[in-house]
């Protein structure tokens, strides 16, 4: 990978109008653009509902525990990622306003401290912070928010003494729970008292809590019933804290954010680093990735050896899908960081590992998702989500082997769902099939679908009529209407962000020049049509009759990628292909054009970055 070099390395390509006049602009061009256009409007009407004017939630004034805050953050978590696309300018405004109320807020409920969780786990930290890598896409020269960001990673680096988190000698972080005040070696019935009538939509934690010896793993304990809760409690502190656990992984996202800020090697080498550890820690138990590390390093070391039963692991509470995702999302990190997708050979090793345990249940290929004293059990069918992040991450031909040989065919994907649980947000597997060519009505259903759902939040906000202190922690993911997620994997060519703390990784990026700013230009729609290893294809439409725009197409969300060639077809108006290599295509649409860009793409070949284009920004 060469180092971050010069932004301005860009090729000029000028799309003529079409011989006769414009013409009227494909469906989804138009609905795209008013997609993105109202989204804005519609944020701004929910949240005259849902905050004050100061942008502090309209909930209860008290909130114990240390769950919460997370939701508050992504609940807003939609907006950077709407100006991304071209959304309104106020957009990454309201980001930031909320992003600061919320701290306030949760500040004063207790649980965050110097403006970070007091603790808490990574899951829900990444689900809370990754707005904060998404504002620094739109705008990475506000100070506070890069000495934020700085200051958490310290926090996970043994730099800073008030969060002494990272134990730099086992490479491991010190504990589950953690954050803004350092590890957590004993959890509290307080730390677990707003969410203990959650926990009862899980299994037991174990199977040998006191007063509920089970022999079915399958068993839902009342944690609401004080005996059975402390007992769960103790064995909790007695096996899972202290000690590290795989979704600690998630915080390599922090450090990849401070990098892309300021492109010091310190951080990728901690990424790698902890990925690493727990790449050994696999293969010293045979191969298998525990879920449980003493305070000594040990694994198992205070679960009597057992390599299972550790917080959010193997058994407890949701099983794989809580290892796959961190170790999915350190490895895109570090794949984004070297180039080398190697680092996702963890990921690999553990899908490989839960296909060679598959049955057939019903004439439906099932694979284990927990495990417990008598093996492995909740056999459930095969989710593409994992599947399909590894292949858009490498483009590797045996990682599309994988879905070819573990998936039902194509045409049959319209199986898996459109939205996932958290926030509306869209599953990757229906935009996967109409990159590889077997759902072509995708667009329309994607844009179908944004609209639907957009209505569907305003709705239920408008007819909100309820106690606002009784409201869920749900509440706000729930009803954001801005839901940008399909037209993000139509605009930009991706299965869009891991929810729970993943980096924006895209093909392509796109700015207004004109108005020197992250986003497609008013008027102007992109649908990207191809993702393959070495090209990538974009349908541009400037519906604008009247008025030429001239944006900015770059090679990967983070300038990671690199175009070497760009060839141009426009109804009835070929353009010469461009050879030389660049960072960044210059397009200017002439009134009602549009046009079909191949661009040849060469992955990973620059380090990433949050600097912005030359040109773009507005010097705050």
């Amino acid at each position: 990978m060469s180092p971050e070099g010069n932004h301005s390395d860009r090729k000029l390509v000028k799309i003529a109008a079409p011989a006769g006049g414009p013409v009227t602009p494909p469906d989804w061009a138009l609905r795209q653009r008013h997609l993105i256009d109202n989204k804005g409007e519609a944020a701004k009407r929910w949240l005259s509902r849902v905050t004050h004017p100061d942008g502090t939630l309209i909930w209860r004034k008290e909130w114990p525990g240390m769950d919460g805050s997370d939701d508050g953050y992504e609940g807003f978590r939609s907006f950077p990622l709407l100006y991304l696309l071209g959304g309104a300018e106020y957009m990454q405004d309201l980001a930031r306003r909320q992003w600061e109320a919320v701290t306030w807020q949760f500040t004063g409920y207790g649980q965050v401290y110097r403006e970070f969780d007091a603790y808490y786990d990574w899951m829900h930290h990444g689900e809370g912070y990754a707005s904060t890598y998404f504002m620094a896409l739109c705008d990475p020269n506000y100070f506070r928010d890069r000495a934020r960001c700085l200051r958490f990673a310290a926090m996970y680096m043994g730099e800073d003494p008030e969060a002494p988190n990272w134990d730099a000698d086992l490479k491991m972080i010190r504990s589950p729970i953690s954050g803004s005040r350092g590890p957590r070696s004993v959890m509290t019935p307080e730390d677990w008292v707003t969410h203990r009538s959650v926990l009862n939509k899980f299994i037991a934690v174990y199977e040998d809590v006191p007063g509920f010896e089970s022999d079915d793993p399958f068993s839902y304990m009342d944690w609401e019933d004080d005996a059975l809760f402390e007992g769960a409690l103790n064995l909790m502190n007695q096996r899972m804290v202290p000690g590290d656990v795989p979704l600690n992984l998630n915080a390599t996202s922090m450090a990849t954010s401070a990098f892309m800020y300021t492109g010091d090697e310190k951080y990728k080498t901690w990424v790698l680093e902890y990925l690493s550890a727990w790449t050994e820690r696999a293969k010293r138990n045979g191969g298998i990735l525990p879920d449980n590390i003493g305070p000594n390093g040990e694994i198992g070391e205070l679960m009597d050896g057992r390599w299972w039963g550790g917080y959010y692991g193997w058994r407890w509470p949701h099983g794989a899908r809580t290892l796959l995702d961190p170790i999915l999302v350190a490895g895109s990190n570090a794949t984004l960081l070297t180039g080398d997708d190697s680092w996702l050979d963890l990921l690999r090793s553990q899908l490989d590992l839960l296909w060679s345990l598959r049955k057939e249940e019903d004439g439906v290929t099932v694979t284990p998702n927990k495990y417990s004293t008598d093996g492995w059990f909740d056999y459930l069918p095969v989710d593409p989500t994992y599947y399909v992040y590894l292949f858009y991450a490498s483009h590797r031909p045996e990682d599309r082997q994988r879905i070819e040989e573990r998936l039902p065919p194509l045409e049959e994907w319209g199986q898996y769902p459109a939205h996932g649980r958290w926030g509306g947000s869209f599953t990757p597997a229906r935009w996967y099939a109409y990159m590889a060519g077997g759902r072509p009505d995708y667009p329309r259903e994607a844009l179908d679908l944004t609209y639907a759902e957009m209505s569907r939040r305003i709705d239920l906000v408008d007819n909100d009529d309820g106690d606002a202190e009784a409201r869920g922690l749900d509440f706000w993911t729930d009803t954001d209407p801005v839901v940008p997620e399909g037209l993000i994997q139509l605009s930009m060519g991706t299965p869009g962000p891991m929810y729970r703390g993943g980096h924006l990784h895209a093909d392509l990026r796109h700015f207004d020049l004109q108005q020197r700013r992250p986003g497609l230009p008013p008027g102007v729609a992109a649908l990207v049509t191809q993702s393959e290893a070495d090209h990538v294809v974009v349908e541009l439409v400037n519906t604008d009759p009247s008025t030429e725009k001239e944006l900015l197409i770059q090679a990967g969300a983070h300038a990671e990628h690199e175009f070497d060639s760009v060839e141009v077809a426009s109804p009835g108006v070929p353009v010469p292909a461009v050879g030389e290599r660049c960072r960044q295509v210059a397009v200017q649409l002439a009134p009602g054009a549009s046009a079909s860009l191949n661009l040849g793409l060469k992955r990973y070949a620059h380090q990433p970055t949050y600097a912005l284009p030359d040109g773009i920004g507005k010097g705050k």
